[in-house]
């Protein structure tokens, strides 16, 4: 990854492609804040976003429900698609509660992420911590080689070192970082993907990209599929500049989608379908 000093995450909004990722990102995210439906109605367009995103989210995880199975159903324990689900949804309220807490200790949230998602799944003593070495990883979508306990560790200190200090990154650039970063990294036991992308999540609101959290990037990812989602990361964890564009123009693309799915929401409310 080619970096700077001062600024580690600055010289990836200069890759060639990502300046124009960035841009479309933020003139889409204008235009559906600037929709009327916003004005009035913008906490049933965040809960909406919210429940698509999850839907997204799980997906991936290979739990792809229909939307209104997501809707309709109560009970998520059982068989392992719905925990599965019951999990992305969970993240997804908790993400917004922990926006603060972030910018002072992002390893604290991710492991009240994981803690989250793992709902009493997991054994109680793997639970919200990294993985310790010669522990295994249940992660069914990513099957890049998977880094020791050791490099996991200094690589997530890393990580929260350049969140805590902030920088002139764009929001887009660095969600997609935290984002490739935790799925490379794969720290916990299970529900990696999940808590990835609700990290995700909570870089795009607490930049004040997505203070609304009404542009939910998960399902962008879904709808691109999931070929295309692993094709992207494995940029990422190649580390080229090619590689990493394609990564962040990505991430990039799929905050459209969930740009285009929050405008169709609104278009619904205004017409009173919805």
């Amino acid at each position: 990854m080619s970096t700077t000093a001062s600024d580690p995450l600055a010289a990836l909004g200069s890759l060639p492609g990502v300046p124009d990722a960035v841009d479309s990102v933020r003139k889409a995210v204008d235009r559906v804040y600037g929709h009327r439906v916003m004005r009035r109605r913008s906490n049933e367009v965040t809960a909406e976003a919210a429940l698509r995103g999850s839907r997204g989210s799980a997906a991936l995880a290979g739990a792809d429900w229909n939307l209104e199975e997501v809707r309709r159903r109560t009970d998520f324990s059982g068989e392992d698609e719905a925990r599965m689900v019951g999990a992305a949804l969970r993240l997804t309220a908790e993400a917004g509660q922990l926006l603060s807490i972030w910018r002072q200790s992002p390893l604290r949230v991710l492991a009240r992420l994981h803690l989250v998602a793992a709902g009493g799944a997991t054994p109680d003593d793997a639970v919200g911590r990294p993985r310790l070495a010669g522990e295994s990883v249940d992660e069914l979508l990513i099957e890049a080689p998977l880094p020791g306990a050791e490099e996991v560790a200094g690589r997530l200190e890393g990580l929260s070192r350049l969140i805590i200090a902030g920088g002139s990154a764009p929001a887009l650039v660095t969600a997609a970082v935290v984002h490739g970063e935790l799925l490379a990294l794969r720290p916990f036991g299970s529900h990696n993907g999940l808590v990835a992308r609700t990290a995700e999540r909570i870089v795009l609101i607490g930049s004040g990209l997505d203070p609304k959290s009404i542009c939910p990037a998960e399902v962008g990812h879904a709808e691109q599929g999931r070929a295309a989602y692993v094709a992207a990361f494995e940029g990422y964890t190649a580390g080229t500049p090619e590689g990493m564009a394609a990564w962040i123009t990505h991430c990039g693309r799929s905050v459209e989608l969930g740009v285009r799915e929050s405008t169709a929401v609104c278009e619904a409310l205004q017409r009173g379908a919805a």
